[in-house]
């Protein structure tokens, strides 16, 4: 079995066409998709990109492998030789599977366990993340005119394109701009979010400079037009990105590969679009962030052009990969796989709900259901966010409406469910103690420092938001 795992940077799914975009973003994903099985709730469980790649490499949630911000007190991964709790390229390669990664990962955040157990790694730039897709396919097309046609391989492929910088050919920022931007938000809606003080928000959306780099992106997000700007350089960065997608997937087909080979997509995080007030980065644990693709072209599978609404996790995928391969999936792992749904077999109990948690800018833990997200945040860093936030995601997507207050039954029984997960990751034989801690007590102040953001809100003219900081500070530090 040949697989190919293309791994996207800060992919929003509800930008891509095969999610119900009216946009044509993703054509070539889009065909995938068609040919497959897509997952429209499907979450990381721990965000940004570190722990969310941890959690890729061991299948376990950031409780468990120690990773759950980028550095420093609470990114100490636990696990690379434990053989309860055996890395997913290991496994994979001690089971017969030549493993490569095409990855300037481990390059950009120091996260050097992501070495283990690959054949195979390629950083094929000094760039350290700011390399377009046409550079990694520079170097991933002459591997697979050589190796291609080899059998028994995964081969995973990682782009960073639609993760600020938005350093796409210019003519792509502009593709979208005579069809019509997403609806949200609105006029009003941009004119709240001028009162928030969180970095990468409308009102600072270029922390520190606060200039915009690129002639094609706004400085902030004043009003809708701004906006439009905005999701539109998002937009063709991401259409720039399935172009370059789309060649791949014609060498495939060049080298007779294309049917016979596993594809799959998905992305570390998500993406705010306004959600939040953020723009374009990802800040604290809630529904934009942590949503991400996943579509499965598995060979073979006679069902196609699936969607399931089913709640999983991105350690899910890991599961399911082995479970298809017919490699034992580890008991010590935390993903539980969905493998049923991909060989058309009832062998599959859904998830009722998910646990996951963010701790760079702000530190939080959230529970998602069908219709309800909590969020519980600990220390909200340099991010405006309550204590408790409780969104109906049935009829408020957007997280604008807090029903906390007017929903405590809710709340008590969403916190139930918090707590009953986390007693059953912290009570398991052996297991480290949760590391989200260490972070609250050190604060998440890994790219902004306290007093850097508060002198940065004086520097714009924003006292009154320098006052809002500060206090929400003070009251987290005592």
């Amino acid at each position: 079995m040949r697989i190919l795992y293309i791994d996207i940077d800060s992919m929003r799914p509800n930008h891509m066409g095969a999610y119900g975009y009216h946009r044509n973003t993703t054509p070539n994903m889009d065909q995938i998709a068609r040919q497959g099985t897509r997952f429209s709730k499907a979450y990381c469980a721990s965000s940004p990109c570190v722990p969310s790649r941890a959690s890729f490499a061991s299948g376990l949630f950031g409780i468990h492998s120690g990773v759950m911000t980028h550095w420093g007190p609470g990114c100490d991964f636990r696990y690379t030789s434990d053989p309860d709790r055996p890395m997913f390229m290991r496994l994979l390669r001690q089971n017969g599977y030549k493993l490569t990664t095409f990855s300037s990962f481990a390059d950009r955040h120091d996260a050097f366990w992501y070495m283990a157990g690959w054949n195979e790694v390629h950083t094929h730039s000094l760039k350290k993340g700011d390399e377009n897709a046409d550079e990694v396919l520079d170097a991933v097309f002459p591997w697979l005119d050589q190796r291609g046609q080899e059998e028994d391989y995964f081969l995973h492929i990682q782009f960073w394109d639609p993760h600020r910088q938005y350093t796409m050919p210019e003519s792509y920022a502009t593709m979208f701009e005579k069809e019509a931007a997403p609806a949200w938000p609105d006029e009003a809606e941009i004119t709240k979010q001028q009162d928030s003080y969180a970095p990468y928000g409308a009102r600072m959306l270029f922390p520190g400079s606060n200039k915009s780099p690129f002639s094609y992106l706004p400085d902030r997000i004043q009003d809708r037009q701004d906006f439009i700007q905005f999701v539109n350089t998002y937009d063709g960065a991401v259409r720039y990105l399935d172009d370059q997608l789309g060649l791949l997937f014609d060498k495939l087909e060049q080298l007779g590969i294309m049917e016979d080979t596993a594809i799959i997509i998905s992305a570390d995080h998500g993406e705010a679009m306004g959600e939040h007030s953020v723009y374009g980065d990802h800040t604290c644990a809630d529904e934009a962030v942590h949503h991400i693709p996943m579509i499965i072209k598995w060979p073979g599978q006679t069902s196609v052009n699936q969607e399931y609404h089913d709640l999983v996790y991105n350690v899910d995928l890991i599961a399911t990969i082995c479970d298809l391969l017919g490699i034992s999936v580890p008991k010590k792992w935390d993903g539980c796989s969905f493998a049923g749904l991909i060989s058309d077999s009832e062998a599959y109990t859904p998830r009722e709900f998910l646990v996951w948690d963010h701790a760079l800018y702000s530190v939080g833990r959230s529970v998602r259901t069908d219709k309800w997200l909590l969020m519980r945040t600990y220390h909200p860093g340099v991010v405006p966010l309550e204590p408790v936030e409780l969104y109906d995601m049935k009829n408020d997507p957007y997280m604008t409406n807090n029903l906390a207050p007017s929903q405590p039954d809710i709340v008590k029984d969403l916190d139930h469910l918090l707590m009953e997960w986390w007693h059953e990751q912290v009570g398991q034989p052996g297991s480290a103690p949760d590391p989200l801690p260490l972070i609250v007590e050190s604060g998440p102040y890994k790219y902004i420092q306290e007093q850097q953001w508060a002198d940065n809100l004086r520097e714009v003219g924003r006292e009154d938001l320098r006052q809002k900081y500060l206090e929400a500070t003070n009251q987290n530090n005592h």
